[in-house]
């Protein structure tokens, strides 16, 4: 086949079948010599008019007459020739036809040619036939086109010639690759070979691409492709027909878009985060390069901060995405601070609240850019032409502003972008206000649980602690986890670890309440398994009193809470716990175990007892308390946890600050999803260098002897300063225990970071201060040991009672540290022999 620019085909065509072809024999001089009257019938030149004639004069134009040219050269080198063209009737109106030429010899060897011609217009093989049929699809406004077998165009409709931007002549004859370039013809061409193959029609394929008519916007095309066959069934050709569909898939494109940004934008409740997910969804889809500056407040979770007047807030870039790897468009990267100048689009957007689009950024419209060269430059060198600014604004906030630039995609922004791109922002908006907003909660249930943590640890002489919080990564908030050390009577040492179900303010207030009613029970003296009742008491009273606020009720409800009681005198550790995970302790050799407390239920279920149990614990030994959030970051089972706790306490000489940190780098191998409270404590023991006892006879006169056995310990321990006062308060104590108590009486002293006086006698009655008149001739021995004493108190024993008082150690008075380097070290006790 040759084109009407005569192109020499790729490929042959196979023979246009037709029930009456015209025919006429042409000699090598172009010269017509024999003509049939089906020829007749289709040019209506008789064949009196035309043998004898050239055949140049049948043809409509230089093209066909120089294809005419060519054919000769074809039929010699192929043997055969078809091709398309348009003959002159004899009215004057142009026929169009396809061709078949072959070559025919005489006798003497003399060349001529058999050409064939069929009536595309008619040709009933091709279901056109008819004129008034070939003139409705001619001007119809769906475009369609007749395909040969090979896929060469045949007849193409004049609303695809219009639609395609390439003239009838340019196509005719050839492929659609020769005349589309800007589409994928490789993909069309397998759908159309697809069809020829099996006969099933292909209905409403699209595809996207250029046209020769638009070729600076991309266009959606629906085609539909179905096979023509003759009357026998031979194959004859293909027609396809094809509508232009952009503006639906404009549509499907921008719903698409949006659906997604519903789905992708505000997985996390992370400021910053939520405004790259907005820039991440626009890229590529629908910008080239997107910026989303928020106000610096919003970032960290305040409300947008006005400045002063023509003033503008500090900007911080919270969201950057480019089609080019890296970003190398942005001026400002993200997390840094954003400098605009007022006479922008951005300052505008965010000064009216209203979207701006720029279609010309390097037009007239953008003369504010002449006091920005870096900006100016960066626009220049990545070519970008077009510019939408929208404020980011939800609940009649403007927190910043998105600014979409397109530089690569060729179509500027349109007016239904604009549409597109407020719709983003609007909905990103809303998630970056609920992360600010969650922020703001967030900071504040985290300030105000780390308010009601103890903010330093004081364990004595007795023990040394280090400790760890860690918050949850949840979208909840913070916990509930507590611990905490609390020095008791007697040189002793409480340690606590607590749990409250659930998260945020509500769990943080109601964990501050336990902690405050730990320190209150803690203060009475009152073994482990006892506080847990009065705690339980508390939580079920907590429990009824907010249970028309269900979320707080349940809040409360499920505490859970680990109390112990070490003495350093003793070496003795005595725990309860309430529906926590068990202690780990650590001996001086490494050895692990996790001792077998009872459980006992959480906080607040009521009406079931809490157990006590009681360990010694060698000199240097660590006991390790916890909350579940640390075992169940690192397993589901907690059998699999606990082991991997073990074997990263096994190290006792550790400092505790490395071991802390080592158990958490260990078992934490991701965010956690609920709080972590860590507590490890290293125990130490005060000997008989620090602590003195006497068993003293329930006799007055033995008052004076224990005021002067006291009097001489402290001058052995230096403490002369104290000599004075100690005896009043000793004599009070014991004169108070023959009055009003019952034998045996026992004194001791300890001398740790203070100076503590106990008496022990085995009466239950609780002393009380008394507030005595000036007429009075007694009540004054406690109200003395009062004003005496730093504090004082009552705790009760298994056989009694027993009256405590502390006084502070003078200032010249060695260091706790000394004290410990030292308590090895014995010091001999006089008569009455001091009980052991």
């Amino acid at each position: 086949m040759v084109s009407s620019e005569g192109n020499i085909p790729s490929e042959p065509l196979r023979p246009l079948d037709a029930a009456d072809p015209a025919m006429a024999v042409i000699d090598a001089h172009g010269t017509v010599i024999g003509w049939t009257p089906a020829a007749e019938g289709l040019v209506g030149h008789p064949a009196a008019d035309v043998v004898g004639r050239s055949a140049e004069d049948l043809l409509t134009s230089r093209d066909d007459v120089s294809r005419a040219a060519t054919v000769a050269e074809l039929s010699r080198a192929h043997g055969s020739w078809s091709g398309l063209a348009t003959v002159r009737h004899r009215t004057g109106r142009p026929v169009e036809v396809g061709l078949r030429a072959c070559p025919l010899s005489d006798l003497d060897g003399r060349e001529s040619w058999l050409v064939s011609a069929v009536d595309l217009g008619k040709a009933p093989s091709w279901a056109l036939g008819g004129s008034v049929l070939e003139a409705f699809l001619t001007r119809s406004p769906l475009a369609m086109a007749v395909l040969s077998p090979d896929l060469r165009y045949v007849w193409i409709n004049d609303e695809l010639e219009r639609r395609g931007g390439v003239p009838r002549e340019q196509r005719l004859g050839r492929r659609l690759a020769d005349t589309l370039p800007g589409l994928d013809t490789d993909a069309l061409e397998a759908r159309m070979r697809q069809v020829l193959a099996t006969g099933a029609p292909v209905i409403d394929y699209e595809y996207r691409g250029w046209t020769m008519a638009d070729p600076h916007r991309e266009h959606a095309f629906s085609s539909s492709f179905f096979r023509l066959d003759d009357a026998d069934g031979n194959v004859m050709g293909l027609c396809y027909m094809v509508m232009d569909v952009t503006e639906r898939w404009r549509a499907r494109e921008r719903l698409t878009l949006i659906n997604e940004a519903g789905t992708r934008i505000g997985s996390t409740l992370d400021v910053e985060h939520t405004a790259q997910e907005l820039a991440d969804v626009a890229v590529p889809r629908f910008a080239d390069f997107v910026t989303v500056d928020l106000v610096e407040s919003v970032v960290h979770g305040e409300e947008p901060v006005p400045g002063p007047a023509g003033t503008l807030p500090t900007f911080r870039r919270s969201g950057l995405r480019s089609v080019s790897e890296g970003t190398p468009e942005a001026v400002v990267q993200r997390g840094e601070q954003v400098t605009i100048d007022p006479a922008s689009p951005f300052v505008r957007a965010f000064h009216t609240g209203e979207a701006l689009l720029d279609r010309d950024l390097a037009g007239s419209s953008s003369r504010w850019l002449d006091d920005d060269p870096a900006r100016v430059e960066k626009i220049r060198q990545f070519g970008m032409h077009s510019l939408i600014a929208v404020p980011v604004r939800a609940r009649g906030t403007i927190m910043g502003v998105a600014s979409f630039v397109r530089s690569r995609y060729p179509m500027p922004f349109e007016e239904d972008d604009l549409l597109l791109a407020e719709d983003l922002v609007s909905r990103a908006a809303l998630c970056v206000d609920n992360a600010r907003r969650y922020t703001r909660e967030h900071t504040a249930a985290l300030t105000l649980q780390r308010s009601l943590l103890p903010h330093a640890l004081r364990g004595g002489t007795a023990i040394e602690v280090a400790s760890r919080y860690l918050p949850s990564g949840a979208h909840d908030g913070v916990g509930g986890d507590w611990f905490d050390v609390i020095p008791l009577s007697g040189a002793r040492v409480a340690l606590i670890v607590g749990d409250v179900v659930g998260h945020g303010i509500n769990a943080a207030a109601t964990m501050g309440r336990l902690r405050t009613a730990v320190h209150t029970l803690a203060d009475m003296e009152l073994p482990p398994d006892e506080l847990l009742a009065h705690l339980d008491d508390l939580v079920m009273r907590l429990t009824e009193e907010e249970s028309r606020l269900e979320a707080s009720a349940i809040t409360v409800l499920g505490a859970t809470c680990l109390y112990a009681v070490y003495d350093p005198v003793t070496r003795r550790c005595t725990m309860a716990r309430a529906g926590h995970p068990p202690p780990a302790v650590v001996y001086p050799d490494g050895t692990v175990t996790f001792p077998d407390l009872p459980a006992g239920p959480p906080l607040g279920l009521g009406g079931l007892p809490f157990e006590a149990a009681e360990l010694e614990l060698p000199s240097g030994s660590l006991v390790a308390l916890y909350t579940d959030g640390l075992i169940s970051a690192c397993a589901p089972d907690i059998d699999v946890g606990l082991s991997y706790l073990k074997d990263v306490l096994a190290q006792p000489d550790m400092p505790l600050e490395r071991l802390s940190s080592a158990v958490l780098d260990s078992l934490l191998t991701s965010p956690p999803s609920d709080d972590v409270a860590l507590l490890i404590a290293r125990t130490h023991e005060l000997t008989g260098s620090h602590v003195v006892t006497w068993d003293l006879p329930s006799d007055p006169i033995i008052v004076a002897k224990a005021r002067s056995m006291a009097a001489r310990q402290l001058a052995d321990w230096g403490l002369e300063e104290l000599i004075l006062t100690t005896e009043l308060i000793v004599s009070e104590l014991v004169t108070n225990a023959i009055r009003h108590g019952a034998g045996p009486i026992r004194l001791r002293l300890i001398r740790h970071s203070v100076l503590i006086c106990e008496v022990a006698d085995g009466s239950s009655t609780s002393p009380r201060l008394r507030h005595p008149r000036t007429t009075d001739e007694g009540g004054r021995g406690l109200f003395l040991v009062a004003q005496l004493s730093r504090r004082w108190g009552t705790r009760y024993t298994e056989g009694g009672k027993l009256i405590w008082a502390e006084q502070d150690l003078p200032a010249s008075t060695e260091t706790v540290a000394d004290l410990l380097t030292d308590s090895l070290v014995e010091t001999p006790t006089e008569s009455p022999q001091p009980a052991r």
